[in-house]
């Protein structure tokens, strides 16, 4: 087990790479609001346009698409991203392919983030209560491919700089959310972070059915994971350390 705050002093950049708008919200936005507190650059980059997320049989997939977006924007200005990107693929279809990758490859080169935060990319059926999305292992395959080898290695991708002058960029920590029994690492935070990302969960009023329960659940959740490590609050990962 490792606490702490978790990454290098010179650390000030970091990116989530996820599946849904409000994947983050619920898997890492208090750590999100600890590091944007903390005077960090912090992006999201959201690889499908959430389409499919809805049980409403009036509400058609184009303005889901705006609706969404529009809240993941909302909830990122209450964490204080310095940006949201929307990859746009379709919700409920990702697959890690090679142009998935090179989205995600194109996104980590241009903001160059210290850590990059992802989704697992393997469905946890002994460890969590959870069964999983597909799209949030597709999500975690590609962003961790970009990572590695892809980000780092000019000849992949080569018409990135080439054509768009973007510039190899090593990523130095990955944090995959953990939720079961897979996490090595528990990142400490306060009450305000908790608080914070709650807020902003609740900008996904197209998702988020009763917030003060969701709040409850988010509070409870990340007490619980603060009480291993001896702390107020935590959220936990399995936590990579690249050379």
């Amino acid at each position: 087990m490792t606490t702490g705050n978790g990454s290098s002093d010179d650390f000030k950049r970091a990116m989530v790479v996820t599946a849904h708008p409000d994947d983050a919200e619920y898997g890492c936005s208090a750590t999100v609001a600890k590091w944007c507190r903390l005077g960090w650059d912090v992006v999201y980059v959201l690889c499908t346009d959430g389409s499919k997320g809805s049980d409403d049989r009036e509400t058609n997939s184009e303005q889901l698409v705006e609706l969404r977006e529009s809240e993941q924007r909302e909830a990122g200005r209450t964490l204080g991203l310095k940006d949201v990107v929307f990859l746009g693929y379709p919700d409920g279809y990702l697959e890690p392919t090679l142009e998935v990758r090179k989205d995600i490859t194109r996104e980590i080169r241009r903001w160059r983030p210290d850590v990059l935060v992802t989704m697992s990319p393997t469905r946890d059926l002994m460890g969590s209560t959870y069964i999983g999305h597909p799209d949030h292992f597709a999500a975690g395959e590609a962003a961790l491919a970009a990572v590695f080898p892809s980000a780092r290695d000019h000849l992949t991708f080569p018409e990135l700089f080439e054509d768009e002058g973007l510039e190899t960029h090593k990523v130095r920590e990955v944090w995959v959310m953990s939720f079961g029994t897979t996490a090595n690492f528990w990142n400490p935070l306060k009450e305000q972070d908790v608080d914070t990302s709650i807020t902003a969960l609740g900008k996904h009023a197209s998702q988020v059915c009763n917030i003060e329960e969701s709040a409850k659940w988010m509070k409870k959740r990340r007490a619980e994971l603060g009480e291993q490590i001896g702390a107020d609050y935590a959220e936990s990962f399995r936590k990579f350390t690249l050379g």
